[in-house]
């Protein structure tokens, strides 16, 4: 047999994948600039950085590039300084006219031919990059392997991905920076009224056990902030991103888009609380204020008012001359009834089975303590909401039942209590159906309290029931303005996914589901959504890997018994479109 007279030449390489985020809609509305823009970024900064890395482009598109790396560590080198630069290159352009760039990273074998590349290893590092959200990078787990430990940044695990013509799974990491922060994005613009974000206060305790109860007196000292209409609050669950890290001021300021962060300590030990706090001004880094706050336990809730009350005096000082009143009253008169709540949203928070059975026991015990304490009667209601949309419900009947008669004592005795009326209100809508009783009560939860991005989250979930998907959009935009990093912006994320499914917007809805399965990978509703979105969008693929993973998560789960756990949509065409995404991505009838 003769052998062929031209050898195959491979080598191993770390291949980049990069293109522009939203490149289209860019040239769409200014070609000639955004052109411009491109060509200026590529000549002064990224060519000459994969130069002083050690790169070679392999070949441009009009949107994204294709670099080659001998070495792994220059190639992520390479990309984290790059989209570290262009968030300093965006700063002072208009958000809707930035070019923000997805990475992709693999290392693998390639063949190589008149200059170009081909193989799995470049189609994985492709696959990576779309991935990617605008400003990230996505490697695979040999880039993580090879990686880790060398340079000023960390990796999150993503789950194991199957992309379209590569055989075996892939696992996927994304890249953080040290101190295990999100890449970099834009800074958040500050708004036009005072803005603070309240860091996770350090627990001093002898007992490690105690780090709940710090927890929770930040909750209730954001909590008594944001009743306060004209000061910006960043949510709790955005500014605990940060918890248990060594932070640079002025880095959360850029991050979360606010002027003052405040930060402290509490100590507990026997009947005796001390907590200490300082006020900040984020971009200069300077101490506006420093005090220290000392009494018994029973005297907790008024320690917490001197806090809030105070931080507010530094913040406005003509409020200094002026009586401040009280910033929010006492959730509960009995500290036992308090300190189950606070242990029961410390599990709830896992989002697992088991901390969820655990928190609805917590809220239980909670109740029996103080029968008239609004707020665990909602968020049990709300873990009950959480066991059906995940189908973990042993008794559906019977828990559902419950969940209702719960989310109704929730909005009778929590008129005044924001926390009370969104889980309450919500979850009237989603277990009884009472979609416009239950947006009411939200309502009046964001009357009470403007700056809870849960309340804005749930308005919108409860617009997309009422059939007002463009009114669901802007809710969850602004709950995710309220709570940049927060650990269930994935419930945002998805509801963003299916107002614009129902807005019959495809292309925006399988966007915001791929960035929300990234949130929260094992929450079946996100993986439903994503399944419906990408059908509906053409992406037949990735809308049957989906469904695979769904079918992971609830396997009993058909198109005959979806209605059980389907939104209450008001509009029979918003069901129909669900169902038809749904049986397109695969699930059987």
């Amino acid at each position: 047999m003769a052998l062929n007279a031209e050898r195959i030449e491979r080598r191993l390489a770390a291949i980049l994948a990069a293109d522009i985020a939203g490149y289209s809609r860019l040239m769409g509305a200014d070609e000639e600039g955004t052109l411009a823009r491109l060509k200026g970024h590529r000549r002064e900064f990224i060519d000459p950085k994969i130069r002083e890395h050690h790169g070679r482009i392999v070949k441009t598109t009009g949107d994204g590039a294709l670099v080659e790396f001998a070495s792994v560590v220059d190639a992520v080198r390479c990309a984290v300084e790059i989209q570290r630069g262009m968030v300093e290159r965006n700063a002072q352009v208009p958000e809707d006219k930035r070019i923000q760039f997805r990475i992709g990273i693999n290392v693998g074998d390639v063949i190589l031919d008149d200059g170009d590349i081909f193989g799995d290893g470049v189609n994985v590092a492709a696959r990576l990059e779309s991935l990617a959200e605008p400003g990230g990078i996505c490697v695979s787990s040999r880039v993580q392997e090879d990686t880790e430990g060398k340079l000023d940044c960390t990796f999150e695990d993503a789950g194991e991905r199957h992309f379209k013509n590569i055989a075996r799974a892939i696992r996927v990491y994304r890249v953080r920076l040290s101190g295990g922060l999100t890449m970099p994005s834009v800074a958040v613009p500050l708004p036009e009224k005072p803005s603070i974000a309240v860091l996770p206060f350090q627990n001093l305790s002898a007992d490690p056990e105690q780090e709940y109860f710090a927890d929770g007196m930040v909750e209730d000292i954001i909590t008594g902030l944001s009743r306060f209409g004209w000061l910006f609050v960043i949510a709790r669950n955005s500014s605990f991103a940060y918890k248990g890290k060594t932070v640079d001021m002025k880095q959360v300021g850029r991050d979360l888009g606010v002027r003052y962060v405040l930060e402290g300590s509490v100590r507990k030990a026997s009947n005796r609380v001390r907590i200490a706090a300082q006020l900040i001004e984020a971009a200069s880094g300077a101490h506006l204020w420093a005090d220290r706050f000392e009494g018994g336990l029973e005297d907790v809730f008024d320690l917490q008012d001197q806090v809030t009350a105070s931080v507010i005096g530094a913040i406005e000082p003509r409020l200094q001359r002026a009586e401040i009143e009280r910033a929010g009253r006492k959730p509960t008169d009995s500290l036992d009834a308090y300190d189950f709540y606070l242990r029961a949203m410390a599990s709830l928070y896992l989002l697992t089975p088991d901390s969820v059975s655990d928190a609805r026991r917590l809220f239980r015990r909670s109740i029996e303590l103080d029968p008239n304490y609004a707020a665990p009667c909602g968020m049990a209601a709300w873990a009950i909401h959480v066991c059906k949309t995940n189908s973990w419900m042993s008794d559906p009947t019977h828990d559902t039942a419950e969940g209702v008669m719960l989310a109704r004592r929730a909005t009778v005795l929590g008129r005044e209590d924001a926390i009370a009326l969104w889980s309450g209100g919500f979850c009237l809508a989603y277990l009884a159906g009472e979609v416009e009783a239950g947006a009411a009560h939200v309502d009046r939860a964001i009357v009470l309290n403007p700056n809870s991005a849960a309340a804005w989250s749930m308005s919108g979930w409860l617009r997309i029931y009422l059939g007002e998907p463009v009114n669901a959009v802007e809710r969850f935009a602004r709950a995710m303005r309220l709570s940049p990093l927060d650990l269930f912006s994935y419930f945002s994320c998805t509801g963003m996914a299916l107002a614009h499914i129902c807005a019959e917007h495809y292309d925006e809805a399988a966007s915001w589901a791929t960035k929300a399965r990234f949130e929260q990978p094992n929450w079946a509703g996100t993986w439903r959504v994503a399944a419906v979105a990408y059908a509906l969008s053409g992406r037949v693929a990735e809308a049957h890997d989906a469904m695979a993973r769904l079918r992971e998560i609830d396997p009993a789960l058909r198109l005959g018994t979806y209605a059980n756990i389907a939104s209450p949509f008001r509009r029979p065409e918003d069901l129909a479109r669900a169902l038809e995404g749904l049986r397109m991505a695969g699930l059987p009838e």
